[in-house]
């Protein structure tokens, strides 16, 4: 193929403005995760390997002991095909760990280091426990869910969650597991979408109070899917992908639940991208359903930064005092300022020139950021998105 001259030197430019968008975002990252890791050390307790076997050692002790079961025990604590890798972070008493699963890597989770640290379920320690029926288990289940999270959920819900072994010997064991997982956010939001939605974590099994998800590396993908493509066309077009799954997730999250789930939390290390460049949110821990989001929200105020709740936010009604229960941003707003107002800036676009309409991108995403009406802003931000990658298309076959 003939190249000329002309092109050739905008080869180059482009070459070399890639090369410093990838040296400027790798230094990002390592700030970022320099702090992040200093922040989680100081203030959530020091995450090292030591303490995390003793955890894990804790665990395996409560399963010889007949305390606590799951399917990933006998492969965590007696044929060790289940083998911790290193500590993660402990932030806010939660625990998080890497492991490896048969030759697979995996991320083990629990909001305390101790399996006792849970409220077991009391009616396990009355006489008539095994008199309970079926049905009378699930109410009790569902109540511990609403306490949770929030929701009433149907039965036809419940069942994917509820182990059916109340006539097994070791079903006062199971069900006390499942007990300190039913107090886990985190937990029941994987288990009750992980078949609905490509945009949440896939649970691998639990043992105890701990649970296994996929390992999806929030740093390593997002550099590696963003930012490894020598060509600039090729950049492009996966930092679209990427922004249009984002959208999917919003919507999907606004729009395709019995009750709208908001994200409280959102950064860049709290979602990872499959290597289809599907946004997965990995960290749930700020992820409420609209019932339990106003229950949050409706507190005793005195101003409006009383009735902020990390990137959630009502007003304060200065004649009651109250905070209101409807959350005033959207999770599309808060994606906007923290995510898509860092991509879509004109000089980052700049340096991975040629972008179809940077210029209708940028101005939408900015006042995406700053805009309450949602509504028609989704429509136009999807739209310029997919017409930007149609533009790309035409001009580089």
């Amino acid at each position: 193929m003939r190249i000329f001259p002309g092109k050739w030197l905008r080869i180059k430019i482009c070459k070399k403005n890639t090369f410093l968008l990838l040296l400027f975002w790798a230094s990002c990252w390592i700030l970022g995760s320099t702090f992040l890791f200093l922040h989680r050390s100081l203030f959530s307790g020091r995450c090292t390997d030591e303490e995390s076997k003793k955890i894990l050692a804790g665990l395996c002790y409560d399963y010889n002991n007949r305390a606590v079961t799951g399917d990933l025990c006998e492969d965590l604590c007696v044929t060790e095909k289940l083998m911790y890798k290193h500590c993660l972070y402990y932030q806010r008493g939660k625990k998080v760990l890497q492991a490896d699963w048969q030759g697979t890597p995996v991320i083990l989770k629990s909001k305390n280091d101790a399996f006792s640290k849970f409220q077991a379920p009391l009616f396990l320690d009355e006489s008539d426990a095994q008199s309970l029926t079926d049905t009378e288990l699930l109410l009790m289940v569902a109540v511990e869910i609403k306490n949770t999270l929030g929701l009433d959920l149907p039965n036809s819900t419940l069942l994917p969650l509820w182990p059916e072994r109340k006539h097994s010997q070791n079903w006062k064991v199971e069900l006390a597991s499942m007990w300190s997982l039913y107090q886990q956010e985190e937990y029941l939001l994987f288990n009750l979408l992980q078949d609905f939605s490509r945009h949440v974590l896939h649970i691998v099994g639990t043992c105890g109070h701990f649970y296994a998800v996929e390992f999806l590396s929030a740093g390593h993908s997002w550099k590696q899917n963003l930012f490894s493509l020598e060509e600039v066309v090729g950049q492009c077009k996966t930092v679209l992908d990427i922004a249009i799954s984002f959208l999917d997730m919003v919507h999907q999250f606004d729009n395709e639940f019995s009750h709208r789930l908001h994200l409280c939390d959102v950064k860049p290390e709290n979602f990872a991208i499959r290597s289809d460049l599907t946004v997965v949110a990995i960290d749930m821990d700020m992820a409420f359903f609209e019932p339990k989001m106003r229950t949050i929200l409706e507190q005793k105020c005195t101003s409006d930064k009383d009735c902020n709740f990390f990137d959630c936010f009502s007003t304060c009604d200065l004649k009651t005092f109250m905070c209101g229960a409807q959350r005033e941003n959207s999770n599309l707003q808060v994606i906007c300022d923290k995510i898509f107002r860092h991509w879509f800036t004109q000089t980052m676009m700049g340096f991975i020139r040629p972008f179809p309409l940077q210029a209708e991108l940028h101005k939408t995403v900015q006042k995406c950021a700053e805009s309450t009406n949602m509504e028609s802003l989704f429509s136009d931000l999807y739209s310029l998105l997919q017409e930007s990658q149609k533009q790309l298309h035409r001009g580089y076959m």
